[in-house]
């Protein structure tokens, strides 16, 4: 049975550039296109297998029929009231689009989508993740990341070779008596001089240890703190936190693209991740606990890691240059991880 008036509106039959003069009405379901013009044979499609425009503030309407041909309707009102004239529901979709509550409550879902996904999802998978790199994939990742690290912020180290010999030893000894035969993650321990970092010590994918000359001056005459501070980094290598950080780094830069439709800018280099990018807290947590096992296992008290932060702390107020990466403000404050060190021996959870 026909359904509501014909409506006068513009054919393209899919294969001349012209459009035709046309009436178009529902007759049960089928499309039926009436030209106006002597010589064309009217069409009738299946309603299943026209693809019918959606309802938009502005904009001509535009039908695309099975055949290829196409309906142009440049009047957008007069094509909306001729379709509401024929009793066909629109979509769920449409209804939702045209409704400020429908479009209000998706904002709102969106939002809170990205959200969850920012604070939870993300450190989630990237986490998980980060445990299934192969190793032979994370050990490239270090060396091409040392290699950018050198171009950029790297410089030799300046400090006597029988120095760092000594620092060596007493790191390898260290880390033996602190871990069973074969227990230690596979790192290795490398110095490098920095004016630009200052005083520092960096984890890189794969288990290479960086420490700058500016922090084996800075405790010079604390070699407990330095070795613990070694202990903090190789907590980092032990838990792949610096594949984490690049995985996570990676999921926001796709997060950020899904949002702003942009991901070119943040398909960032790796070193540029691992030296502004921070740790997360449990992370960082976790870190500290691996540095006062160490000492512990050596018979140095953890509390001697007061030292580190009150130095940072001197030289930053002397205007002398940033923080060690491992005390910036992103990770938990300094006077609670002094308090963690200071009261590692009695913690219960040790």
């Amino acid at each position: 049975m026909p359904r509501g008036a014909p409506l006068l509106t513009r054919w393209y039959d899919g294969t001349s550039p012209r459009a035709h003069a046309v009436f178009v009405r529902l007759d049960g379901d089928t499309l039926v296109i009436e030209p106006r013009e002597p010589g064309l044979t009217p069409q009738r499609h299946p309603l299943r297998g026209v693809r019918w425009p959606e309802r938009r503030t502005h904009g001509q309407r535009q039908t695309e029929l099975p055949d290829g041909g196409l309906l142009q309707h440049a009047d957008a009102r007069e094509w909306d009231a001729w379709w509401a004239d024929q009793s066909i529901g629109e979509s769920f979709v449409v209804g939702w689009q045209q409704s400020w509550r429908g479009v209000l409550v998706a904002l709102l879902t969106t939002v809170a989508v990205l959200g969850l996904t920012w604070v939870w999802g993300v450190p989630w998978a990237s986490a998980r993740m980060a445990q299934h790199v192969p190793p032979a994939l994370e050990a490239r990742i270090g060396r091409e990341s040392m290699e950018q690290l050198e171009r950029v912020f790297f410089q030799p180290s300046a400090l006597p070779a029988a120095q760092q010999q000594a620092l060596q030893a007493r790191w390898q000894a260290m880390v033996q008596r602190a871990h069973a035969a074969g227990e230690a993650p596979p790192h290795t321990l490398a110095f490098r001089a920095s004016p630009r970092l200052g005083p520092n010590a960096l984890a890189l994918p794969g288990g290479q240890i960086v420490v700058t000359d500016e922090l084996v001056r800075l405790l010079h005459d604390q070699p407990d703190v330095l070795m613990g501070v070694l202990g903090h980094e190789l907590g980092h290598v032990q838990h792949r936190d610096g594949m984490d950080m690049l995985v996570r780094s990676t999921f926001i830069s796709a997060l950020v693209g899904v949002v702003f439709g942009d991901m070119g800018g943040f398909v960032a280099a790796v070193p540029a991740a691992l030296l502004t990018q921070s740790y997360s807290r449990d992370a960082e947590r976790r870190a500290d606990q691996r540095a006062a096992e160490l000492l512990h296992a050596n018979g140095v008290p953890p509390a001697v890691m007061a030292t580190l932060f009150e130095r940072l702390r001197a030289r930053h107020q002397a205007g002398e240059g940033e923080a060690l990466p491992i005390a910036i403000a992103s990770h938990p404050a300094d006077a609670e991880r002094v308090r963690f060190f200071r009261e590692w021996a009695a913690s219960p959870s040790r």
